[in-house]
């Protein structure tokens, strides 16, 4: 997860994700794709000020779903920072097929401990923008 380490370590850039407002957004939008459009059922996620990792089982193909996902966040995050029409994330993604019950425990896990490696909480169900500290606050 090199790719990883060098995001936490990012100081420079945008960060618009460190914003409750947006990552409110984003959380908003994760639940809306499981619990109404059932894109997917979510079974990890965290929001980091600048990048986001999920976990979760496809309903329907994956571009459509992060198409949507994308669309939706950029176009409310734009609005709050009133950029509108700006790119908001990149084009790509990383997405990877969890072979196993351990690969996927392992996965999870990395999952919700990535704020405290970058060193955002002292514990995973103390940052507010992950399925960690929802499970903790039982949302």
């Amino acid at each position: 997860m090199a790719l990883d380490r060098l995001l936490e370590e990012c100081r420079s850039g945008p960060l618009h994700l460190s914003r409750p407002e947006i990552a409110q957004v984003v959380v908003d939008a994760l639940s809306y794709g499981q619990d109404t459009l059932r894109y997917y059922t979510l079974h990890a996620f965290v929001v980091m000020p600048n990048h986001v990792h999920v976990l979760l089982t496809p309903h329907v193909a994956v571009p459509k779903l992060l198409r949507t996902l994308k669309a939706f966040t950029a176009r409310r995050a734009n609005q709050i920072l009133g950029s509108t029409g700006e790119p908001f994330w990149q084009d790509e993604s990383y997405d990877h097929v969890v072979r196993n019950e351990q690969e996927w425990q392992r996965i999870r896990a990395y999952i919700e401990q990535n704020p405290v490696r970058a060193k955002l909480a002292s514990a995973a169900d103390q940052y507010r923008w992950s399925s960690a500290w929802k499970k903790e606050a039982g949302l």
